[in-house]
């Protein structure tokens, strides 16, 4: 939408940011809010403006309500939990006044992910105890299977189930093993353009072909979206992970779904701080399902190593997930939408040559 001067609507433009964003009046009170801080407020516009900031939302630090109530500070807060009428969320939360207005300010929130790794010099997320761990327990299961195989060929009828469970249980544990080493592996070398929609619909097939038909996959793509910068394998691992784990939370439903978002959210840029310079990622996937979630206790550290809520989980396909989005220049962050009923994984990529 332009005006008669050809120039961008500057009401247009606001209203379709992905970020919200709120005026704020010298009294304190809201006088304008765009969609996106409709949907992450919890209220439609009509409702909000005129109520003060801090009556409609909550926040955990004293300090950044403080200066918000002060109005004349610029304030950039991160990782704050926001509290709405429907659910909690953690934001990344910014207040700048208005030159020229006094008073008036405008605030903007944007979602926070989830908590980053620590990382080491590089950047990049180094789990070395799993990797030490695997080659030195490796070695012996080899052996261990291959003393199994040699009395499953031994024994009579009667044991050779137990000589079987010997065998099948040291390949659990051996894939187990392997998930570990790759925690610890380096970062993956090869990012190139790669097609994010072929690799969406591999993952896709692999997941149906584990699992038969019992939870629908559906697609909604945007056809239009560009070659990303990823490794195709990784990425469809990360892909098959995600979809699996999805299937998983809704097998419980009467008809269970999962889809699989694509779209292109230009204003995303995330400040890849190993690079030194910020990163634009505008192409976003969105893995969806309508299961019960994840225990609020444990959503903070989905992403950690051994976290999981599976009775038979062993907590490393997340972390597995995470540290080859990050090994991509990606970003991933989950999201549980109470009033809707749903579970999304936002994950974020770059356009594959850009920058």
């Amino acid at each position: 939408m332009t005006n008669p001067s050809g120039a961008p609507d500057a009401n247009a433009q606001i209203a379709g940011l992905i970020f919200a964003v709120v005026l704020i009046d010298p009294e304190g009170r809201i006088a304008e809010v765009n969609s996106a801080a409709e949907e992450m407020l919890g209220r439609s516009g009509p409702r909000l403006v005129g109520q003060k900031l801090l009556e409609a939302v909550r926040l955990d630090d004293q300090r950044v309500e403080e200066t918000l109530n002060r109005g004349d500070t610029q304030l950039i807060a991160r990782g704050l939990v926001l509290g709405t009428p429907h659910r909690d969320r953690r934001v990344n939360l910014t207040s700048s006044p208005l030159h020229g207005h006094t008073g008036w300010r405008v605030v903007t929130m944007s979602d926070a992910g989830q908590p980053e790794l620590p990382d080491d010099e590089e950047g990049r997320v180094e789990l070395r105890a799993p990797a030490i761990l695997a080659h030195e327990i490796k070695n012996p299961l080899s052996a261990i299977r291959g003393a199994s195989q040699l009395l499953a060929r031994r024994v009579d009828g009667k044991d050779k189930p137990l000589a079987r469970m010997i065998s099948s249980e040291v390949d659990r544990i051996a894939s187990l093993i392997d998930r570990m080493q790759q925690l610890g592996s380096k970062p993956i070398a090869v990012t190139g353009p790669c097609n994010l929609h072929e690799a969406i619909r591999n993952a896709m097939a692999t997941v149906r072909a584990g699992r038969g038909e019992g939870c629908e996959l559906i697609e909604e793509f945007d056809p239009s979206l560009p070659p990303v910068s990823a490794d195709q394998g990784a990425l469809e691992q990360v892909l098959i992970n995600l979809i699996a784990n999805a299937c998983d939370a809704s097998a419980h439903l009467d008809a269970p779904q999962v889809s699989v978002r694509t779209r292109f959210v230009s204003g995303l840029v995330f400040n890849a701080i190993r690079l030194g310079k910020a990163t634009r990622l505008p192409i976003e996937i969105t893995v969806t399902d309508a299961g019960a979630g994840i225990d609020p206790a444990l959503r903070d550290h989905v992403f950690e190593p051994f976290v999981t809520s599976k009775p038979q989980g062993q907590g490393l396909g997340l972390a597995l997930v995470r540290k080859l989005v990050r090994d991509m220049g990606g970003r991933i962050a989950h999201e549980r939408d109470e009033r809707a009923g749903l579970t999304h994984f936002r994950m974020n990529l770059a356009v594959a040559g850009k920058e």
